[in-house]
């Protein structure tokens, strides 16, 4: 099974756009904790790395910060552009690639939302992550919990590999499933320590909203999220 392409989700960009502005996976769970993790961005350059249809650039752009971003995608990155009205600097490119055009110790804060998992090369990342951060900055991550992948997926725990799946509305997409032991090793590897490590609880609303989505991820794990900072 091939590594994930950079660029899958072009073919269903603006679907996926509507799906993840009210999917209670996403808007009733990750960016809550996701924000909550970021804290006071006003003021602050903040690099939204897989920037998707930009949901996050706009509401980082709502709470003050000044924001760069980029997707390998181009579909994405158009729909981001819209949704940002010019107010963002957002570019197509991939996270398997350096990032040239941000000189070091350039941003404050670095978000990877539910990203992390599709990356091949999650070091040559972290370790682009830590150069263009100032000092006292940070990083900011969201990804498949290792455990719920496993608990979903099977197979060999500490193996990383790709895995294909089809989705519910007929996606099909390739993610890493990694180990947390690699994934804290990778982060150390890049010269990050972890500052907090957060599994998150789905916000109160998605009892009545979604029930059976409420009570899988008050039960069990769904993401992880990490704050990491230079070493």
């Amino acid at each position: 099974m091939g590594a994930p392409e950079p660029a899958q989700y072009d073919s269903f960009a603006d679907a996926y756009r509507e799906h993840a502005e009210v999917a209670p996976w996403n808007a009733l769970y990750d960016r809550p904790a996701t924000l909550a993790l970021l804290g006071d961005v006003a003021g602050k350059r903040v690099l939204d790395a897989a920037c998707g249809p930009g949901i996050y650039a706009e509401e980082l752009l709502a709470r003050g910060a000044d924001v760069v971003g980029f997707d390998a995608s181009a579909a994405m990155v158009e729909l981001a552009r819209a949704r940002t009205g010019g107010r963002a600097e957002l570019r197509v490119h991939s996270m398997e690639e350096p990032l040239p055009w941000l000189d070091d110790a350039s941003v404050d804060v670095v978000l990877s939302a539910l990203a992390h998992h599709y990356v091949t090369d999650r070091v040559g990342f972290l370790r682009e992550a830590h150069r263009v951060l100032r000092p006292g900055g940070a990083a900011v991550i969201s990804t498949h919990h290792p455990a719920a992948d496993w608990v979903r997926l099977g197979g060999p725990y500490f193996e990383a590999r790709p895995v294909t799946e089809v989705w519910s509305k007929g996606w099909e997409i390739t993610a890493w499933q990694v180990p947390l032991s690699q994934l804290t090793e990778e982060f150390a590897a890049a010269g990050f320590v972890i500052e907090r490590l957060v599994e998150p609880r789905p916000q109160p609303e998605m009892a009545a909203s979604h029930p059976d989505a409420h009570e899988r991820l008050s039960t069990g794990p769904g993401f992880i999220l990490f704050r990491l900072r230079p070493s």
